[in-house]
């Protein structure tokens, strides 16, 4: 398969380690690509619900094929999110191509680009972390439902239907949490002087021309690899917003314990030896 050449890929809120990551769709699209630069915009394997009895071999190659990218010359920056914030303690640590980071500033083309998760906006995150914790258990087995209606529905010939999505449009505190996240993240890189802030974390994937009193800034959001399976690429000076086509509602896995000596150094190098 001949792979497309892309500038930069940016990738967030993958959740390898839970039930609702769509590590399989994930894969297919990294062998789609060859990029210069990729950023892994936090909460890419989800610490707080890692389990040595739940790591599908799908989620491991995906971890394979961000190492492979590192090791065939892309610069791979791994920016921690609140679901790997374990991983914070280790920030500024490099290995060849690949760079740990809690931010990346970079210029594209003559414009400066802001690269951060977005947690630091959550006060629930740093205020209630144990409700924080419990919601995100909550959410993987509501994605784990969601993808057995969607396989239902497959079956009986209907479009599938998204739980979450409908909970979070019905909430107007969901609706204006993701409002007041973008507005903030915006209004501080205009501050900046930034042209683009690119974030995760709310699985809300958009580009979209944010302004205010003292200019205006491209606010990206690369979205997640659990309800919407998008990606942001940017090449020859454009943004584009990937959407992963193929969604199976529901797979049956060959699930496995890490006993390995070679899966453990692997899932090491990614997560430091972190419990």
């Amino acid at each position: 398969m001949k792979k497309r050449n892309v500038d930069l890929v940016v990738l967030s809120d993958i959740h390898l380690g839970t039930y609702g990551c769509h590590a399989k769709e994930l894969s297919a699209y990294l062998s789609t690509i060859k990029p210069k630069t990729l950023i892994l915009n936090g909460d890419i394997i989800d610490i707080w619900q890692f389990r040595k009895s739940y790591f599908p071999k799908s989620h491991l190659k995906v971890v394979k094929k961000l190492l492979d990218f590192a090791s065939k010359g892309t610069k791979v920056y791994y920016i921690t999110g609140n679901h790997d914030e374990m991983l914070r303690k280790f920030s500024g640590t490099s290995m060849g191509n690949f760079s740990l980071c809690d931010k990346v500033v970079l210029e594209l083309d003559g414009k400066k680009a802001w690269f951060f998760h977005g947690d630091v906006f959550d006060s629930s995150v740093h205020h209630a972390k144990w409700i924080a914790k419990l919601g995100g258990i909550g959410y993987d087995y509501l994605i784990l439902l969601n993808r057995f209606v969607n396989w239902c529905l497959k079956k009986m010939g209907k479009e599938p239907y998204s739980l979450s999505k409908k909970i979070k449009s019905s909430v107007k505190k969901a609706v204006k949490f993701i409002s007041d996240f973008e507005e903030t993240a915006s209004d501080i890189a205009i501050e900046n002087n930034y042209d683009y802030v690119i974030c995760g974390h709310i699985h809300e994937p958009v580009i979209t021309v944010k302004e205010n009193k003292k200019g205006s800034v491209t606010y990206l959001n690369s979205g997640d690899w659990i309800e919407n399976l998008t990606a942001l690429e940017y090449n020859k000076r454009r943004w584009k917003l990937y959407r992963h086509a193929e969604m199976e509602p529901i797979i049956e896995e060959d699930y496995f314990e890490m006993e390995t000596k070679l899966d453990h150094q692997l899932i090491a190098a990614m997560i430091f030896n972190n419990k």
